[in-house]
């Protein structure tokens, strides 16, 4: 559920939070007063792509942001976006990608806009409306062939790649023996190429080295150096030791420079004693480095990256040389695989064969009710070769339709109008109610070009489905309207000489006063009549309804 939303500075709207609740809100305006600017927004969330026009003129960047009541849990969307065209997402504070938004939100929201309900036109998910209609029976079997679907595929892939593998067996199982027998005459250790060039500078320079270390450390200790002049120091200052606090500091600051410059002098030994002068040395480390980077070269570009191949290459040759053992293990596990997926696909399609008709029948009623009466459907079932099935299952699956008597149903892409086909998806979710798992459906004006009748059809239809979904629908439609558990009014605004959008929540006369514009464009006393009248009746049938 969408509990809340705060638009800043997209488009027309300076800012705009708005809560929402259960059941059906609706938002209407005049034409051109942003309604749809808050669907923009919400589709931002729903990871769309985002359009840096969007951003409100003179400002740096657009906010957005969502909170959603997702499977018991409060998630926090927020989606920035700067002028220049930079997007920036997270969830619950953390950075997120426009496909995760797509991922975490995007299945609880749908969106139907005029645009967005040919989504049903597509016959891909016909399928699965189906099966999402039969219920927890199909949802069951269909995850059962889903899996089996996938192990048979995964186990073809892996017998026609081992097929292919052991066509060329003898030339590939040459390569790979000597892939394996020139990475391992030189054994590459991981790491091995740091350690040795971290040697390189002291067998190359060790002379150097030495004796800029031998130097200072005479410095340090020779007779006469840092460390007796330090000696003198402190002998001097013990004279004198504890008659003055701040000279006794400096005698304790002395003493520490005496135990670091010992340190130092001990360290400067050990390093002038273990500097290798060994040109043998030197030479096998190169030699050593030189092997290994051929073998970089050829098989890296790092040492992981060699012995990665090297396993690679010992996993294929072994498949290689167990030959037709191992292509029959993958025929005999493609064959279970494949004896799983017929099983699950038959009971499947025995789950959808009891469900065609009452499923039309159901859908049929539905669009009846919005002013189709004389409306028909069928769904049309195409069984499909084994190596064509896909994770939808064995067969094509297409709803047809036929507005009227002595028309042969067809699909719905080549003889449903834009308005039948709004009215086809509003039916089709009523009929799916709760089993559509989809907990928010938004609707964007899809009672375009409707009214009368019709329109109280509509209205009564969305009041129905939000009993079972968070409804939010923009409507010019009164009679769609009068249904709302809650109404936005969505305004222009002038502020400091620009127009803005604004958005208010009304309820009670400020409620009537709306419906009476929607109605007749003003707040007549007969217009605030017919606008009670029509909340009035609305109610009424909402609650007969639900009993």
């Amino acid at each position: 559920m969408l509990s809340e939303l705060h638009v800043k500075d997209l488009a027309l709207v300076e800012e705009v939070w708005l809560e929402f609740g259960p059941g059906l809100t609706v938002l209407t305006g005049e034409t051109g007063a942003g309604k749809t600017v808050l669907v923009s927004a919400l589709k931002l969330l729903l990871g769309e792509r985002a359009d840096s026009t969007l951003v409100r003129e003179g400002a740096e960047e657009a906010l957005v942001e969502g909170s959603f009541v997702l499977d018991g849990r409060e998630v926090l969307v927020r989606r920035r976006l700067s002028a220049e065209g930079r997007s920036k997402c997270t969830v619950d504070g953390e950075l997120a990608t426009v496909s995760m938004l797509a991922e975490i939100v995007g299945p609880h929201v749908d969106l139907h806009g005029q645009h967005e309900h040919q989504a049903l036109l597509s016959s891909a998910r016909h399928a699965g409306y189906l099966d999402r209609f039969i219920g927890d029976a199909a949802v069951r079997v269909r995850d059962r062939y889903t899996a089996a679907w996938r192990d048979m595929t995964e186990a073809r892939n892996a017998l026609s790649a081992a097929e292919a593998a052991l066509a060329d067996r003898d030339r590939k199982a040459d390569y790979l023996r000597f892939q394996l027998h020139e990475i391992d005459a030189a054994a590459p250790r991981a790491g091995e190429t740091e350690e040795l060039q971290a040697r390189l500078p002291r067998l190359r320079h060790g002379e150097r080295l030495t004796g800029s270390a031998g130097a200072a450390w005479s410095a340090l200790k020779d007779e006469g150096g840092v460390s007796d002049a330090l000696s003198v120091a402190l002998s001097a200052l013990a004279q004198s030791d504890g008659l003055d606090p701040a000279l006794d500091t400096l005698a304790g600051t002395l003493l520490r420079l005496d135990v670091e410059l010992a340190e130092v002098a001990s360290s400067l030994r050990d390093y002038t004693e273990g500097v290798e002068h060994d040109p043998a040395a030197l030479d096998e480390i190169e030699r050593r480095l030189q092997q290994l980077g051929d073998l970089q070269r050829k098989y890296g570009p790092t040492i992981d990256d060699v012995l990665r191949t090297r396993g690679e290459a010992a996993t294929e040759l072994a498949l290689l040389d167990e030959g037709e053992g191992a292509l029959e293990r993958l025929q005999e596990r493609a064959d279970a695989a494949e004896t799983e997926l017929r099983s699950a696909a038959a009971e499947l399609v025995a789950l959808r064969d009891g469900a065609v008709v009452p499923f039309t029948s159901q859908l049929a009623a539905a669009v009846a009710d919005l002013a189709l009466p004389n409306a028909s459907f069928e769904v049309a079932r195409h069984p499909l070769d084994v190596a064509a099935w896909t994770s939808d299952g064995p067969e094509r699956v297409e709803f047809l339709f036929a507005s009227g008597p002595g028309e042969s149903p067809r699909p719905l892409s080549k003889v449903a109008s834009g308005g039948e086909v709004s009215r086809v998806m509003l039916a089709l979710k009523s009929v799916l109610g709760a089993a559509d798992a989809v907990s928010v459906l938004v609707f964007d004006e899809v009672d375009a070009g409707i009214g009368g009748a019709t329109a109280l059809a509509v209205g009564r239809r969305l009041a129905a489905l939000a009993r079972d979904h968070q409804v939010l629908v923009i409507t010019h439609l009164p009679q769609v309207a009068a249904h709302a558990s809650a109404h936005i009014v969505v305004e222009k605004a002038h502020s400091d000489g620009r127009t803005v959008t604004t958005a208010r929540s009304v309820a009670g006369d400020d409620l009537v006063t709306e419906i009476a514009r929607m109605l007749a464009g003003g707040a007549s006393s007969a217009g605030i009549a017919h606008a009670r009248e029509l909340l009035d009746s609305a109610a009424a049938a909402d609650a007969t309804r639900g009993q």
